[in-house]
């Protein structure tokens, strides 16, 4: 049974602090370090939500999602979509609050993060990826009669996100552009709900990959737009076939764009920060670094690269920085 969709409609403030009450004792607050490049380079920070018990700033958007679970719905627990960050965040919630979790899964989604889930208590349901892609646009998937949470299109889960916006400005007020990983569009999204608000100055923007951009494609066209020319790569923790239209309208007005890198910038980037912080990030949490050092993001002042996560087997990341 799918989901009655809510209209789009901002995300307060007063939202985003009742979730960053709610989340404390499930949630870290990162910290951010400056990445230190030389005085050649532009001043660039590091959120490292790599470092959240699930090493991937999902768990902000799921905790405040199972947090506010409907009582009688508790029993029949929760369903998600995800390649793993998401459904880690899921299944972690829903563990320490004590109900089912169900998560969908992209038949290529790693097993390192396929197993992650399994060990978070999460049953496994595996789909290729225009099965998960439609069934993230019905919020239905045969036989699963729980409570879906989606991992980008849900005001909850986006309020969760926004708390990193908060923070940001707290431990950086001279912060000019803030850059994190586009997937579905939630973080961005959140991001910019919480930062525009109170610095409408900020500049926020996603990154994405040159084989899945249909952000970058969608702001070209200032309408959601699909990207035909997609490909499966190792950054399966960004990048989609489309951008949903409810997304298009969720961040059209408050995101600033999206920086397309190519997937050798990308893995650049990874060994930059291992080299550099010794961070160690997947494809998607490197994305943000890329386009700061690419020299695509005009304009001066303090850019924050979001490293949405680190959830990669070690082998493939030293195969990719080597």
């Amino acid at each position: 049974m799918a989901d009655v969709l809510n209209d789009i409609r901002p995300i307060s403030l007063e939202e985003i602090e009742a979730a960053r009450a709610r989340i404390a004792g499930t949630i870290v607050r990162t910290p951010l370090v400056k990445l230190e490049l030389g005085s050649t380079h532009r001043d660039i920070y590091l959120k490292l939500e790599n470092l959240q018990p699930i090493n991937s700033f999902k768990l902000r958007g799921a905790a405040n999602a199972v947090a506010m679970l409907a009582p009688d719905r508790r029993a029949d627990g929760v369903w998600t979509i995800s390649a793993g960050n998401a459904g880690q965040g899921v299944a972690f919630a829903a563990r320490k609050a004590g109900v089912p979790c169900t998560v969908v899964t992209i038949e290529t989604a790693p097993e390192t993060k396929v197993e992650r889930m399994r060990a978070l208590g999460a049953t496994i349901v595996k789909a290729p990826f225009d099965a998960c892609w439609e069934a993230l646009d019905r919020r239905t998937f045969p036989g699963l009669n729980a409570t879906f949470v989606h991992p980008f299109d849900d005001d909850d889960f986006i309020a969760g996100n926004a708390t990193m916006g908060l923070e940001i400005l707290e431990d950086l007020p001279s912060v000019a552009i803030v850059i994190a990983a586009f997937g579905g569009g939630g973080l961005v999204g959140g991001i910019a709900s919480a930062i525009k608000p109170r610095a409408p100055h900020v500049r926020v923007f996603g990154a994405e990959p040159e084989t899945a951009a249909p952000a970058a494609a969608s702001f070209a066209r200032d309408a959601a737009a699909t990207f035909d020319e997609w490909q499966v790569s190792f950054v399966d923790g960004a990048g989609g076939k489309s951008v949903f239209p409810r997304m298009w309208e969720r961040i059209k007005d408050i995101v600033d764009g999206s920086i397309v890198v190519s997937l050798d910038e990308t893995k650049r980037a990874m060994r930059t920060l291992a080299e550099k912080a010794r961070v160690i990030a997947e494809g998607a949490g490197a994305l943000p670094v890329a386009a700061a050092l690419s020299g695509r993001v005009e304009g001066e002042g303090p850019i924050v690269a979001v490293i949405s996560g680190g959830n990669i087997d070690l082998a493939k990341f030293c195969e990719l920085v080597a």
